[in-house]
Order: C-alpha cells, then structure tokens, then sequence
C-alpha cells in the first residue's frame, strides 16, 4: 500500500511538472532551458525529460534558428493555453529561412505589443549581410519604422483608429508624428495605394526596410520586412528586385496560417513603385 502511494504521488507530481512547463512555454514565443529553469525551478535534467516527452506528443518543438523551445499548435487539442504567437512563428520561421538562404539577405516577422510591433523572429543568424547580430525581441515603432507603418496602415480602421489613438499619448521621440494627424492619414493612405512600407530615412540610415502585412483570414495579424545595408544598393533598385519577393512570402505564411496551399502569384510593380498588382494562376 505505502509502495502504491509513493507512485501516485510520483505520478501527480509529474503531471504537476508538465503543467508548470506548459504554463511557461506559454508566456513568451521562445523559451530558452535557462529561462524554463528559473521560472519553474525545476532542475534541468527534469525539464529535458519533460520537453522530450512534449515533443514525441506533438506540443513542443525545438526551433532550429535560435535553440529555444516553443509551443506547437498541437497544444490547441488540450483546448486551454495556446495563443497566437508561437503558431505565427512556427508557420513562418521556415519559409524565412528559405528566403534568407536563397537571397541572402534577411527577414524579420514583427506582431504587435501594446503600442509598438516587436520581432519575434528574424534570419540575421542566417547570413553575413547584416549590420547586426540580433534583432529578435526588439520594439519598433509604429509610425517611424517599416515593420510598424505595414502593421497600421493595414489595419482594420476601427482597430487603426485605437492604435492612433494610442500612438497620440506616447512620448516615444520616434511616435512624435503621431500628434499630426492629417500627417498620419496621408502616411497611410500612401502605404496602402503602394502595397508596402518603408522605415523613415531619418531613422538608422546605414540600414533601410520594406516591409508588407501579414494576413489570416483578410485581418492582419503580423507585418514582415526585408531590410538591407543601405550602401549595398539604392531603395528603387531594392523595392524592384525584392518586393515581389518578399510578397510571396507573407502570402505563403498567411496561407499557410489557414491552412491553405499558397497558389502560384505573379506580382506586378509599375515603373513608380506605387501600384502592384497580385495575380493568382488558375
């Protein structure tokens, strides 16, 4: 009887240490050993098992660009403790990849966060053509940065109308225009009629930013950008060669958010760069 005990107790104390480990996995899109260690306090050997086993059931994966840990979206079967932001990355992670591998250069998945887009997954690992060694966890503005503008100017307009809303109480130097709202509108009217965003000149210019919005379901819900070293070549060069590209990429990871196939697209760019047009193939 005191044997059969002893394993009970074993046996809730495991499941209590699997909860705990979902419950932090849950908190952030990535979670380093380190980080599960010290929020659960439970040794590393312990949570290595415990990973191992999540991973066989198809709840968790190890991402293969940072070392980290992250939920899947098979987690959405337990109907509780699944939201938005690990399914985006995992959809995205691996078609960014493939982008940077092929291209070169790298890509950056932003999701909003109270009043500013912050990365959560980026390719600079990837290749040499970067200025930096990380972006991943940074806040971008929403009115200076390219990731940001992508992000409200698409927008649904009720939810525009809060995020300007927002934006006029912050005293963040780079949401400074914000004050101005009949700057604002032409901003995002502009963004809209060409497709695209791009980072404020004025803001780290040995870089430059395109950046487009990432739907599901027509609603935004991500923006991604495409950034190269401003020396490298000139934005129209840039915008010509890579927004179609770059197109093609959020489509794939908003088809792939429904669970759809991408279908074939050709990307049309006026001499300008202010209209594309997007054609799907029969």
């Amino acid at each position: 009887m005191g044997l059969e005990k002893t394993l009970e107790k074993n046996g809730i104390r495991s499941v209590e240490r699997a909860i705990e480990l979902l419950q932090a996995l849950n908190r952030r899109p990535l979670s380093t050993l380190h980080e599960l260690h010290c929020e659960t306090g439970l040794p590393k050997p312990s949570i290595v098992r415990l990973l191992r086993t999540l991973e066989a059931k198809g709840l968790v994966a190890q991402s293969s660009s940072y070392g980290a840990y992250q939920l899947l979206g098979g987690v959405k079967s337990l109907a509780s403790g699944f939201h938005h932001e690990p399914q985006i990355i995992e959809v995205a992670e691996n078609i960014m990849i493939d982008f940077t591998r092929r291209e070169g250069w790298p890509l950056s998945l932003a999701l909003f966060d109270m009043n500013a887009m912050v990365v959560r997954a980026c390719t600079i690992r990837f290749t040499a053509l970067s200025l930096e060694h990380a972006s991943l966890n940074r806040r971008l503005s929403l009115v200076s940065r390219a990731l940001g503008r992508a992000y409200l100017a698409h927008s649904a307009p009720n939810e525009q109308a809060i995020l300007l809303s927002i934006l006029k109480d912050s005293r963040h130097v780079e949401d400074a225009p914000a004050h101005n709202a009949p700057r604002m509108a032409r901003m995002i009217e502009e963004i809209r009629a060409r497709g695209y965003a791009t980072r404020d000149p004025l803001t780290d210019p040995r870089s430059s930013t395109i950046a487009v919005p990432v739907n599901e379901n027509g609603r935004v819900v991500a923006s991604l950008g495409f950034t190269w070293i401003t020396a490298a070549m000139p934005a129209d060069r840039a915008t010509e060669q890579y927004l179609p590209l770059l197109l093609e990429t959020a489509e794939a990871i908003s088809q792939a958010l429904t669970g759809e196939r991408a279908p074939v697209t050709a990307v049309t760019l006026r001499a300008d760069g202010n209209t594309i047009g997007l054609s799907q193939a029969a």
